[in-house]
């Protein structure tokens, strides 16, 4: 008994991931510019190493959009369970790409630091960066609230490698804020080197929930204690259940388990009783598709919770 749920309410809107992707890319096509014309004024590696990790975050958020597309296509002969998986897919190719991201960054900060370097116009680098780093925190919470919404993990792993964007330009800004005050450029290196580390952290992070689909890990603790609820709640009407078994792929989640029933309950019963069961995970856990295998009861009558005829036997 499998069956695909979606959930939805007639007259509520959707959240719509690919919408939000979209609107992401030209919001970073517009810090990008922003970043690289400010490099270039005051020749800070900071701005620049802020600038190359917003091209990045460009090239994760088309490979974002991608994956989602990719994964919204309907189940076919060849993928059976549908293309969920290509978000998953979609967040470990954008933190590969983060991860080249930070060694490029460390690269280009360590020969600064080893060659000496004049960061002009440190204040001019203070405005603009202070102006992308507003654009990038409101972008940055409106595709996470999106990839919440609709629990896409392609949107979130752009939206984490948005969130630590803010964090390396916040990190920038304070470095050309202390050359200003203190004259010392070495400070704006170093600034850089901590970018790195942040966007080390965001690619970790990224690439840790995109595996877990990948390799079929469990759904976590609040989501299977939930499902057992669920069961559990229907206790009056089976003999127990085991063999849980749970996994996700993109926003979609796999559940399946045994059902016992009394022996003697008939295919229409036996069929209704799973049915609700399945219905209320759906609900519970949109979207998902939930697999029921019913088996009959066993003779430990002491081990179980109902009543039921067995002078039948």
């Amino acid at each position: 008994m499998r069956q695909r749920h979606t959930g939805g309410t007639t007259g509520q809107s959707s959240p719509n991931p690919q919408k939000a992707a979209k609107i992401v890319i030209v919001a970073i096509s517009s810090l990008i510019a922003l970043k690289v014309i400010a490099s270039i004024i005051t020749g800070s590696v900071g701005i620049r190493a802020d600038a190359v990790h917003s091209v990045i975050d460009l090239s994760g958020a088309v490979i974002g959009l991608i994956g989602i597309k990719l994964a919204s296509r309907p189940p076919d002969s060849d993928h059976a369970y549908g293309h969920s998986k290509m978000e998953n897919v979609a967040g470990a190719l954008i933190a590969a790409v983060i991860f080249l991201a930070a060694g490029t960054i460390v690269y280009e900060a360590a020969n600064r630091l080893l060659g000496g370097f004049v960061v002009k116009m440190p204040l001019v680098g203070v405005v603009m960066t202070a102006l992308a780093i507003v654009i990038n925190t409101g972008i940055s919470r409106y595709a996470l609230r999106n990839a919440r919404a609709a629990d896409s993990l392609a949107l979130e792993a752009t939206a984490r490698d948005m969130i630590a964007d803010v964090m390396g330009s916040a990190a920038v800004l304070a470095g050309l804020v202390l050359v200003s005050i203190t004259g010392y450029a070495v400070l704006d290196p170093i600034a850089a080197l901590f970018v790195a580390v942040l966007i080390i952290r965001a690619a970790y992070i990224t690439m840790k929930n995109s595996m877990s689909g990948l390799v079929d890990t469990s759904l976590p603790p609040e989501e299977l204690d939930l499902i057992s609820r669920i069961i559990n709640g229907h206790g009056d009407r089976i003999a127990g259940w085991h063999k849980l078994r749970t996994r996700k792929a993109g926003a979609e989640r796999f559940i399946e388990f045994h059902l016992l029933l009394p022996r003697f309950t008939n295919i229409e019963e036996a069929h209704a009783v799973a049915d609700e069961i399945q219905n209320e995970i759906q609900t519970a856990l949109s979207p998902c598709q939930v697999n029921i295998h019913i088996e009959p009861c066993t003779d430990n009558c002491e081990d179980c919770s109902i009543t039921c005829d067995q002078e039948k036997e």
